[in-house]
């Protein structure tokens, strides 16, 4: 058995953590559900949520990784009480790494093909039908499809190949900074755009009746609060193992509640600056936020093509949108790695080898589902909705609740042991006056975005 790694530094850590967070769904996500409801007035309800909400789970996972010093792989087996059962969601947390990664290499693979592309000027002259024919064209290609996903796969196996220290934080340290210097540039160029101003009032100056009521007057309230929580939630990455595992890989000399913190300001921040890009250039050139795939690879493209330099700015977007992306994937892969390694004692190379090519097979339903097996669905979604919806709505907030009835419950962990986990070192001290809330409120309010989700995908 090789010996556990730790990371070399604590900047490393808490990066490569919140690279594990950020992700895509900060950038055509959030704005989106923030245009949709409220702006300036939503993000406020969006904090709320991820400190009442997200941080505290974040904090519980970080702790069983922490105090096993294992993956999921071990981590439950290694803290449980004798004759327990908890570690048997190891193996569920596995396969939604793998879920997750089935789709999620695909989208990466397109957000390279999208940065060649702009830097080449394949979207010089197109109006916006040409923008969202070459959307179409790239779904129609599974060859261009498979050789972007193999590319993502290459360059997250061969990072983590070279293990935690020489591979996973070096990258991703490099990669983090690079995103964040990106941002700002193109938040500010966003910023200036002539007819940015209508875009930075809805964003930034909270109007709370848009909160409550949509533009036709329509009571919206839930539907935003329910978002709200959502995106808080799903936004950390919670719930399989991948905040978990870097926790695995730290010392004690700083209290957890503090790291938690850093790690989803780092996430917020994110998903804000992004916001600066999108909401301005947005209200600049007079087009909508949009949703999903719409967002960033038709409307943005498009309004990149009508901007000064907008090949410059475009190519710098999607290279910032491929470390976002490339840094949840080395995330991932490194759990995915470590959980290989723990489970069936292999040596990292082997482990890398064998999820290389698990990762390539199981990948190829969903660039298959965008055109060969575009016919194929399940209850009216496709392959990669399929894939999305047993992560996104059932293992993240189902792992996330095994989490916390974990950490609070006498047949778990149990209080007492989680908190003295949570607060050894120094910083800021985990609560132990927040006791009933994180035993028997949270617990409530994940089962009912599981139960939503639900609703939301089957009622309507």
């Amino acid at each position: 058995m090789e010996k556990r790694e730790t990371f070399s530094s604590r900047l490393g850590f808490l990066l490569i953590s919140a690279g594990c967070a950020i992700g895509l769904g900060n950038v055509w996500r959030f704005p989106y559900i923030t245009g949709k409801y409220g702006g300036a007035a939503f993000v406020l309800l969006y904090l709320l949520f991820l400190v009442i909400l997200g941080l505290p789970v974040m904090v519980m996972e970080l702790a069983v990784g922490r105090a096993s010093k294992k993956s999921i792989a071990l981590s439950f087996q290694k803290l449980e009480p004798k004759g327990s059962k908890w570690h048997w969601y190891g193996y569920v947390g596995f396969a939604g790494n793998y879920l997750l990664m089935m789709f999620y290499t695909v989208i990466a693979g397109w957000l390279l093909y999208y940065f060649v592309k702009m830097l080449r000027g394949d979207f010089v002259g197109l109006d916006a039908e040409g923008v969202a024919g070459e959307f179409g064209g790239l779904m129609g290609r599974p060859g261009v499809m498979t050789l972007f996903m193999v590319i993502v796969v290459c360059i997250g196996m061969v990072v983590c190949l070279q293990g935690l220290r020489n591979g996973v934080e070096r990258v991703n340290k490099v990669m983090m900074l690079c995103l964040l210097a990106l941002m700002a540039a193109l938040a500010v160029n966003s910023v200036l755009l002539e007819g940015a101003g209508e875009g930075l009032r809805f964003y930034l100056q909270p109007n709370f009746r848009n909160l409550v009521y949509d533009a036709g007057g329509n009571w919206i309230l839930g539907e935003a609060v329910f978002a709200a929580m959502g995106q808080a939630f799903f936004t950390l990455s919670l719930g399989i193992g991948a905040i978990a595992i870097f926790g695995s890989y730290i010392g004690k000399e700083r209290r957890l509640a503090g790291e938690a913190v850093r790690i989803g300001v780092l996430d917020t921040c994110v998903a804000f600056v992004a916001g600066l890009i999108i909401f301005p250039a947005c209200s600049a050139f007079g087009v909508s936020t949009g949703e999903g795939p719409a967002l960033v690879f038709v409307t943005l493209p498009n309004i990149f093509n009508h901007m000064p330099l907008g090949r410059l700015w475009g190519g710098a977007f999607f290279l910032f949108l491929s470390f976002a992306a490339l840094s949840t994937v080395i995330a991932v892969f490194e759990n995915i790695i470590s959980f290989t390694m723990d489970r069936w004692n292999m040596p990292r190379k082997k482990a890398v080898l064998v999820n290389f090519i698990g990762v390539l097979a199981l990948s190829m339903p969903c660039v298959l589902g965008c055109n060969v097996w575009s016919g194929f669905t399940v209850l009216g979604m496709d392959v990669s909705g399929i894939e999305d919806f047993l992560v996104s709505q059932n293992i993240l907030p189902l792992g996330s609740l095994l989490f916390v009835l974990f950490c609070t419950s006498r047949r778990g962990w149990g209080w007492e042991n989680f908190l003295a986990e949570a607060n050894e070192g120094e910083g800021l001290r985990f609560p132990r006056g927040v006791r009933f809330y994180v035993s028997y409120v949270l617990p409530l309010i994940v089962l009912f975005i599981f139960i939503m989700g639900y609703w939301n995908q089957f009622a309507k």
